[in-house]
């Protein structure tokens, strides 16, 4: 049966995922939807944007909204827009996922739980559960996590194995509304190529560099064409020093040349083509803190 045959008990909503940053909201949002939609890496706050991942299911859709991490410690009109990216998702959406790492329960955790709406289903994936060194621990941290407020379910996970994650997808189902399918059937996020492609470079960016860099960078893409399966994208890596560009670029451009590689091999596999990349280095100082910049930018 097809999604347009679907019955009048179909179920369809927007489940916003938040966190704080590093819990593995991004990873979640990729094994749920089964592709990659939303960058990642281990360095926190890799997240900017708000991405929708959709994932159709006999009888059910689920639009899951995935947000950046919630920002408490650094402060800078970039990371002031990320907070409102996250505190507008939690608006009109008909679940909340809250994504704990299974590790701790931090202060920064309790300022993200403020934030949850009272009106709306909140489900607690307590991620990385495969990285408890002393498992016995996970009882007990459930047991805190359930003394802070009424949820409707929490459950453990490890969102990089696929554990549990048919057992979450349950519990969220149960929260969304008896509605027709909210995108195609075949969707499965709302945004596009050209947007994909500037995340694309910019995880391998975060990936590749040190910590310094990948925080100074955006990616802007300049052009993109297509001719039948081919992809001609043309972009600029913006950095806020000289220095940064230097890194960046590495010796004779081999550091760039790598993330570009890597970039384009991600962007062939999501788009079923070949792909022409080139991307260009250039130094906008202050661009993080430059509220028109960031406009330009997409923020």
């Amino acid at each position: 049966m097809s999604v347009a045959e679907r019955d009048d008990g179909h179920r369809s909503g927007h489940v916003a995922i938040v966190g704080r940053p590093s819990v593995g909201k991004s990873t979640l949002v990729n094994a749920l939807v089964g592709a990659k939609i939303s960058i990642t890496s281990k360095k926190p706050q890799t997240t900017r944007f708000r991405i929708t991942g959709v994932l159709t299911e006999r009888g059910r859709q689920f639009v899951f909204v995935d947000t950046p991490g919630f920002q408490t410690l650094h402060r800078s009109k970039l990371n002031e827009r990320l907070n409102r990216t996250v505190r507008d998702s939690l608006q009109g959406v008909d679940a909340v996922v809250w994504v704990l790492d299974a590790g701790q329960l931090t202060a920064a955790d309790r300022t993200v739980a403020a934030l949850l709406p009272a009106h709306v289903p909140v489900i607690v994936a307590v991620n990385k559960i495969d990285r408890l060194a002393d498992k016995a621990m996970l009882l007990p941290r459930l047991a805190a996590i359930a003394a802070l407020r009424e949820f409707a379910a929490i459950v453990p996970i490890s969102a990089e194995r696929g554990t549990q994650l048919a057992a979450l997808k349950a519990e969220i189902a149960k929260a969304l509304p008896r509605s027709p399918p909210l995108y195609p059937e075949a969707d499965l996020t709302d945004r596009d190529e050209r947007f994909l492609a500037a995340e694309f470079i910019r995880e391998k960016i975060f990936r590749l560099l040190g910590d310094e860099v990948p925080y100074a960078a955006t990616v802007a893409i300049d052009m993109f064409e297509q001719t039948g399966l081919l992809r001609r994208i043309y972009a600029t890596v913006f950095v806020e020093k000289a220095s940064q560009r230097g890194i960046l670029l590495g010796a004779g451009g081999a550091q760039m040349k790598a993330i570009a590689s890597q970039a384009r091999a991600d962007m062939e596999r999501l788009f079923g083509g070949t792909v022409y990349l080139e991307v260009w280095v250039k130094v906008k100082r202050g661009w993080a803190n430059d509220d028109a910049a960031l406009t330009r930018l997409g923020y």
